[in-house]
């Protein structure tokens, strides 16, 4: 009986997806693509918020960026359990980081270098994404096109240069240099300066301290997971921080 069963089953299946296909190819042929027209539809300009519009003049429309700031499901990482940034902190945010990260590439080197390379997606999460080794996620590149920056609801009422650049901008500036050593890698030559003290995950142990991690020519405790983000640490560091502090830590 049971076999019965599922073998009228199967073959209803079977009939109801043959149906789905002959309409979907059907469908198809009737119908020519209109290839001056995207595929991809605005939502009503009509309920768009004044942030909304903000966004799509100084993000969208300037750099081509789409900016996520309602946390999107398949945007996040499930690995995590995340909680949404607020607009409040979302709108100031997105003000800081126009100024103090495309407007800066944009005045260094000029406004296609930071169109061309600039990801395509920027998502805000509010919370942090913490690891089980008693490390948080701070951000994250993908592939070039995206990246992710956490724990937006942490800005605080009174904000410093200092506190941007110590908790969000040496992160921005950390990913991007990602993306653009993605584009165009930097020497083989590199690696192997200080391959043999790379750690990989047990940068975090305590015996990797600040100290003995910059004893060994390292300027963070996190250059030693490999020499990727070896790489991108130094630069990150050296634009966040003043010539006195760069070269103190030389020292």
């Amino acid at each position: 009986k049971i076999d019965k069963s599922m073998k009228k089953i199967n073959i209803t299946l079977l009939v109801a997806l043959t149906a789905v296909i002959l309409g979907v190819f059907s469908s198809c042929s009737d119908n020519e693509v209109d290839r001056d027209k995207s595929i991809f539809v605005d939502p009503d300009p009509s309920t768009y918020t004044k942030f909304d519009k903000w966004l799509n003049l100084n993000y969208r429309d300037n750099y081509n960026i789409e900016f996520k700031y309602k946390m999107e499901h398949l945007e996040s990482d499930l690995d995590y359990q995340l909680v949404p940034t607020s607009i409040e902190n979302a709108s100031i945010f997105a003000q800081i980081l126009k100024y103090l990260w495309m407007e800066v590439y944009t005045e260094v080197v000029d406004l296609e270098f930071t169109r061309t390379y600039i990801p395509r997606i920027v998502h805000l999460i509010g919370s942090g994404a913490y690891n089980t080794n008693n490390t948080v996620l701070l951000g994250t590149a993908d592939g070039g096109l995206k990246v992710t920056l956490y724990r937006i609801n942490s800005l605080p009422s009174t904000i410093t240069g200092a506190y941007l650049n110590t908790n969000y901008m040496k992160t921005v500036h950390h990913e991007f240099m990602h993306i653009l050593h993605q584009t165009k890698n930097f020497s083989d030559d590199f690696q192997h300066i200080s391959g043999t003290d790379y750690i990989g995950s047990e940068w975090s142990s305590n015996s990797n301290t600040e100290a003995n991690a910059l004893k060994l020519g390292f300027i963070s405790r996190y250059s030693r997971m490999n020499y990727h983000e070896d790489f991108v640490e130094i630069i990150a560091y050296f634009i966040t921080n003043s010539e006195a502090w760069w070269t103190s830590r030389l020292a």
